[in-house]
């Protein structure tokens, strides 16, 4: 996934957040972040900007993961239970379909273990292949 690592690569966002990209395979991506002391709000706990952030670097590897250059068109998402410092979020994209230049993700955030771990938050996007390739 030459187009996937190149992305992360050059994705400082997420290098400063500490998000790792875990797995990817065409149309799928597994990323994980450890909820951090600068990363819980006023009421202790994880921001759910970050829970996003985790999500939706999930989206853009699986989105990336056909090779040409796509970006989020749109994002949705429900924040299911709290995720508190000290946890570790697993994020898993799954693309659903393709048409066109546009696809639909599904991603689903867990705490601690991926897939047997509490659900923390639902996420869908829709992706956006780009017609001029930088």
């Amino acid at each position: 996934m030459d187009a996937v690592d190149r992305m992360m690569d050059a994705d400082a966002a997420s290098r400063a957040l500490g998000i790792e990209l875990i797995g990817v395979d065409t149309g799928t991506a597994t990323t994980r972040m450890a909820v951090g002391p600068d990363m819980v709000n006023g009421h202790g706990i994880a921001h759910g900007a970050f829970v996003f952030a985790v999500a939706d670097t999930a989206f853009a590897c699986a989105c990336n993961s056909h090779g040409p250059v796509t970006v989020a068109a749109g994002a949705d998402i429900a924040f299911v239970a709290s995720a508190r410092e000290g946890d570790v979020l697993y994020a898993r994209a799954v693309e659903r379909t393709r048409y066109g230049r546009s696809g639909i993700y599904d991603v689903t955030v867990w705490r601690d273990e991926i897939e047997s771990g509490a659900v923390i938050a639902e996420f869908r996007g829709t992706s956006r292949t780009l017609r001029e390739q930088p």
